[in-house]
């Protein structure tokens, strides 16, 4: 079940809070504690932006205003951010996916994205500043870096075994996103050229402990250690946030699966959530391209199949608090061949 090819098909896609769960349930952390911001309370409409739409499709971030798109949304994941062989987040170009029944290839070299050319102000010139002027048009909307996808997520298991190696990742994509460290490059890039760009991280590793992409590294210690992992990110999210003469929560969230299967190989449901400003449940993708025979992608409800509402229900049955899960919607359509 892969993101990738949703992902690749639209330039966004929404997702909105889990409705078909109380409104409170036995999970909840008590309102006002430390890992419970009261401003997590608000519904969430989360859009896709893939990195790889500006080239073949043209589909620019200036295009989520014209189009009114923007004023739609809560949230706007940038995917994807890449993990290096290195075990840090990757600034530059990353090598296409194979394509295949599961995967799109880019028209070009995929990179984070491109740092800022001009001052803000100056007609949409490049995907960062693009991002920075859409939210001075919109001040509520938050812009977060999805860090890996279905071909993106090889180096994981590898990157955070150790807690140095989880510390040294953590610190690399708080740098290059968060404080906007990015490589010099002629006139552009330097310390702090990409500040205030996004305004937290999404993680995606597909999948700790169970599947992904061929060539994934895979270990039984990967549910530990994306613990482990959530943990270092939420602890230095909120360092740096602390550190700033204006403080700023930084949000936390993570695209998560919804077969219980891979749920249980890789998520210590009740660990993480504690941690997470919300989660996005995979509501799309339940059947692809290639099978014998046709079913619904993203099925409300089924017997004996996936569907939303076996989703969300495992979520809570592990500990996931209602409020916190977002369910994700396709907005694209599936086809084998002719």
């Amino acid at each position: 079940m892969s993101k990738l090819t949703f992902g690749a098909a639209t330039a966004v896609t929404l997702g909105l809070l889990a409705a078909l769960a109380p409104a409170a349930d036995a999970h909840q952390a008590p309102r006002g504690s430390a890992h419970e911001p009261a401003h997590g309370q608000a519904l969430k409409r989360i859009g896709y932006f893939t990195q790889w739409g500006i080239y073949g499709r043209n589909f620019q971030v200036k295009d989520l205003e014209t189009s009114g798109t923007a004023a739609k949304l809560s949230h706007i994941n940038y995917a994807f951010g890449v993990i290096g062989a290195d075990g840090k987040c990757l600034m530059g170009n990353a090598p296409a996916p194979t394509p295949g029944p599961t995967t799109c290839a880019p028209s070009t070299p995929r990179t984070p994205w491109t740092a800022p050319a001009t001052p803000t102000g100056s007609a949409w010139p490049g995907t960062s500043n693009e991002l920075r002027e859409l939210k001075a048009k919109h001040p509520g909307l938050k812009v977060m870096i999805s860090l890996g996808g279905w071909s993106g997520s090889a180096h994981f298991s590898d990157a955070v075994r150790t807690d140095a190696g989880r510390k040294a990742l953590v610190a690399s994509c708080v740098d290059t996103y968060i404080k906007g460290d990015l490589p010099v490059d002629g006139a552009r890039g330097g310390a702090g050229a990409a500040a205030g760009i996004f305004d937290g991280v999404d993680l995606d590793w597909e999948w700790p402990g169970s599947d992904g992409a061929p060539g994934n590294v895979i270990r039984p210690e990967d549910k530990p250690n994306f613990t482990k992992l959530v943990r270092e990110f939420r602890v230095q999210l909120d360092a740096y946030g602390r550190s700033l003469k204006k403080r700023k929560h930084y949000e936390l969230s993570a695209y998560v699966p919804t077969a219980p299967a891979k749920i249980d190989a890789g998520f210590e449901v009740a660990k993480i959530m504690r941690d997470f400003d919300f989660v996005n449940l995979q509501g799309y993708d339940f059947h692809v391209s290639g099978e014998a025979r046709t079913a619904q992608q993203s099925a409300l409800y089924a017997k004996d199949d996936f569907s939303v509402d076996q989703t969300v229900r495992a979520w809570l049955r592990r500990g996931a608090p209602a409020r916190k899960l977002v369910v994700g919607m396709p907005f694209t359509a599936r086809a084998g061949p002719a």
